[in-house]
């Protein structure tokens, strides 16, 4: 093998004879050696390629939910939200599942019930409440639709024992009338004029504050369009449209529930209710971003 000079590869390259020099002191040119102060190239060596740039890691609560999504990276904020808005959401509706047990489902697709049987609803829907936050990470930035709307419910419900009952169609709206916490809601027939209504006056605000985004969560609930889900659905909707307008997110915990639930009622009468506890909601969940160095 013969060998050309730093000074030939320059010319070769068409670089400068010092950054030839790095490239073989850093290893960077397969069969090069020094003797004394010379380097030794070999005549067939080719320019080594740039090095890719390192990316820089977002530092926005969105940016880095969609890279560590992406990449399946566990244990970092993407993780932490999966398990705790899943298990919270859930639990706030009755599901007997464990905080150790949601974590266990999305860490290892498994379940450990060593003692007690459980609900395989509970299951389902806590399996499927993980694809749904996928999906507003994924469509974060899009307007909330109708068509948004109905996915997330099919998503949640998907497989469970009510879909498979003739009067309820995951992904649509109810057919018969319900109640929550003892209040009537929109009946089954009024449903879709009212969501329209909804989210026509939604989407002609200039700009959207936390007070829209509860007033919103109100007036979903109020007419809660599906036969059931709806509080999760709109508890989804609430963190996709924080994402969406650079609003830090909030996870009503299962002991906030009686405050959420009072605030809702009174939210017409007095808007502090609502607000304080999703405000105490949003300072926890400050609290992960900062551990998780995440900026808002």
């Amino acid at each position: 093998m013969s060998f050309i000079s730093v000074k030939d590869a320059s010319k070769k390259w068409g670089i400068t004879e010092r950054v030839v020099r790095q490239y073989c002191a850093n290893g960077r040119v397969p069969g090069a050696f020094i003797t004394g102060k010379t380097w030794n190239i070999p005549d067939n060596a080719e320019k080594p390629g740039r090095k890719p740039r390192q990316r820089q890691v977002p530092k926005d609560l969105l940016g880095r939910l969609v890279l560590e999504k992406k990449n399946s990276i566990s244990g970092g904020i993407y993780h932490k939200v999966q398990i705790e808005l899943t298990y919270n959401s859930n639990h706030i509706e009755g599901s007997r599942l464990s905080h150790e047990q949601t974590r266990y489902i999305f860490e290892t697709n498994t379940i450990d019930a060593p003692d007690d049987a459980v609900n395989v609803d509970d299951i389902l829907e806590t399996v499927n409440h993980f694809r749904c936050i996928d999906l507003i990470i994924d469509q974060a930035k899009r307007p909330l639709t109708e068509t948004m709307i109905k996915q997330l419910h099919l998503l949640l419900k998907n497989g469970t024992a009510d879909s498979r009952k003739s009067w309820f169609e995951a992904g649509a709206y109810k057919k018969l009338a319900n109640e929550v916490g003892g209040r009537e809601t929109t009946a089954p027939r009024d449903v879709p004029k009212k969501m329209k209504e909804l989210l026509r006056d939604y989407g002609n605000l200039e700009t959207v504050a936390f007070d829209d985004l509860l007033d919103f969560h109100y007036r979903f609930e109020s007419i809660h369009p599906f036969q059931d889900g709806n509080g999760r659905v709109g508890r989804l909707i609430l963190f996709k449209e924080c994402l969406r307008y650079g609003i830090v997110p909030f996870i009503i915990e299962d002991d906030m529930k009686m405050y959420y639930y009072r605030g809702l009622q009174e939210w017409r009468h007095e808007k502090g209710y609502l607000r304080d506890t999703c405000l105490a909601a949003q300072d926890r969940f400050k609290a992960y971003l900062d551990y998780y160095s995440v900026k808002y």
